[in-house]
């Protein structure tokens, strides 16, 4: 943490043990934001064939496996909507939130030289990994707009456009919420390593709870279905398909529920990261 005493010096203390977010702190580093963020997005594609157009095709080759397995063998109903559409928007939102989860999950472990070697607010990293998650999503969108304009000029769709301008806030909480997980479990692998090896497996697994591939309303009303609804990104998910694509089973209890879910998580994570922060050197 760094404190000012006048014009001319700049003296470093250790963090406490409290929820401090030093946002302040973070935006006197945003350029160092922004130059994670460009480092992550390129090195996620570097020595790739195709580059950048991994962000295209990743979420394509998704919808296309999820039309085959879910809307034909599995003859599990799309409410109504064209299941392209249904699947890519699905697997595009979805992204926001699983690659901010899986990448921040490794925040210390494959930071640890950089962090033990220059001071910076660490909580930018996580805040760079999560602006790269919504970038992508908004290269994905290009796609989606054809798509929604298409169906739309047929008639297959009737978007929400009213509810358009709330689309931002939503991605937004997906980003956060998904960070917020990714920094809980990479504070809990700088001591047990070995749980980094189950993030892929819960991230999938979390996907199938999470009313991706399927809509809330083909669940039958019971146990299965509070559940699911229960899972913040399930509501967040179905809400989004909703304003987009004009079809959807949206609780607002549910909702609100994920929201405050969200939040506390967000809090509950900075409080683990900042204490872990204090000592993660000693054992990464």
């Amino acid at each position: 943490m760094i404190e000012q005493d006048n014009s001319y010096h700049i003296t470093l203390v250790p963090n406490d043990k409290s929820a401090r977010l030093n946002l302040g702190e973070v935006w006197q580093y945003r350029d160092l934001v922004v130059l994670l963020t460009k480092r992550t997005f390129t090195v996620t594609y570097q020595q790739t064939v195709l580059g950048p157009l991994w962000i295209i095709i990743n979420p394509v080759l998704s919808s296309l496996i999820y039309m085959f397995v879910f809307g034909h063998i599995a003859d599990i109903g799309t409410a109504g909507i064209p299941q392209i559409l249904f699947y890519f928007v699905s697997s595009a939102v979805w992204e926001i939130f699983a690659f901010s989860l899986t990448r921040n999950s490794q925040t210390f472990v494959a930071n640890a030289y950089l962090f033990s070697k220059v001071y910076f607010p660490r909580i930018c990293v996580p805040i760079s990994n999560m602006i790269v998650s919504i970038l992508k999503f908004l290269i994905q969108l290009l796609i989606v707009a054809v798509l929604l304009v298409t169906f739309v000029v047929r008639g297959d769709v009737s978007p929400m456009w009213a509810l358009y301008p709330l689309l931002p806030l939503l991605f937004l909480q997906m980003a956060v919420f998904g960070m917020s997980v990714g920094v809980l479990i990479s504070s809990v692998t700088t001591k047990y390593r070995d749980l980094l090896a189950v993030v892929n497996v819960l991230v999938n697994l979390w996907m199938y709870g999470s009313a991706v591939v399927y809509p809330i309303s083909s669940i039958p009303d019971g146990v299965m279905k509070t559940l699911v609804k229960i899972n913040p990104v399930s509501e967040m998910m179905e809400l989004i398909r909703m304003i987009m694509l004009g079809q959807g089973e949206f609780d607002l209890v549910y909702y609100l529920a994920g929201l405050g879910i969200t939040i506390l998580m967000f809090f509950f994570s900075i409080i683990i990261f900042n204490r872990v922060e204090r000592t993660f050197a000693d054992t990464v």
